[in-house]
C-alpha cells in the first residue's frame, strides 16, 4: 500500500489555502506552487502537488460540467412531462456509473474500503433507479390524463358537431383512448 499523501496530513484551513493557491495559479506553474509551499512551511514535492492538483481540477471541472448540464436543461427542457427530473436522474444515473469504474481501478484503497464505497455506489444505484422508475410512472400517468382530457374535449366538440357514435369512438381510439378511459 502507498504511504499516505503529504497533503492529506494537512489541516482543513493549510489543505483550503494550498488548494486557493493552485486555483490561483491555473493548476500551472508548480515550480512556482512548491516554493510557495515550502516559504509557507510546507514541504510538499512537486510530483504530490501536481497530483494532487490534477484530482482537484478533474472534481472542479465535474462540478462545472454538472452544472452547466444542468442550466442547459433547465432553460430547454419544458417541465409539463418532468423531463428535467428525467433528465437530471439520467445524468446523476452516468456520474454514478462513472464512479463505480473509478472505485474498480482505485488500488490505494484497502479492499474493505473499496467494498465500502462500492456499496454506497451501488445503494445510489439503486436509489437512482427507483427514482427513475417512479418518474416514468408519473410521466404516463400525466400523459394518460392529458389523452383523457384530449378525448372528453374532442368527444364534447364531436357531439356537439352531430358527429356520429362511431366517429366519436374513432377519435377516442386515435387519442389512444378506449370507451372506458
Amino acid at each position: 500500500m502507498p504511504k499516505p499523501s503529504l497533503i492529506d496530513g494537512l489541516t482543513p484551513e493549510q489543505r483550503a489555502a494550498f488548494e486557493q493557491e493552485l486555483i490561483r495559479r491555473n493548476f500551472t506553474d508548480y515550480d512556482g506552487l512548491v516554493d510557495w509551499l515550502a516559504a509557507n512551511g510546507f514541504e510538499i514535492s512537486r510530483s504530490s502537488a501536481y497530483r494532487h492538483g490534477s484530482k482537484l481540477k478533474r472534481k472542479l471541472q465535474a462540478v462545472k460540467n454538472s452544472t452547466e448540464a444542468a442550466r442547459l436543461i433547465a432553460e430547454a427542457a419544458p417541465d409539463d412531462a418532468d423531463l428535467r427530473s428525467a433528465a437530471v436522474i439520467s445524468l446523476v444515473q452516468s456520474e454514478l456509473f462513472d464512479v463505480m469504474v473509478t472505485l474498480q481501478d482505485l488500488d490505494e484503497a484497502e479492499p474493505s474500503e473499496r467494498v465500502g464505497l462500492l456499496k454506497e455506489a451501488a445503494k445510489s444505484v439503486l436509489d437512482m433507479t427507483k427514482a427513475s422508475v417512479l418518474q416514468k410512472k408519473w410521466k404516463q400517468e400525466i400523459e394518460h390524463k392529458i389523452r383523457e382530457q384530449a378525448a372528453q374535449a374532442a368527444t364534447s366538440a364531436a357531439k356537439a358537431e352531430g358527429v356520429s357514435e362511431q366517429g366519436i369512438e374513432r377519435i377516442r381510439e386515435a387519442l389512444g383512448m378506449n370507451n372506458n378511459g
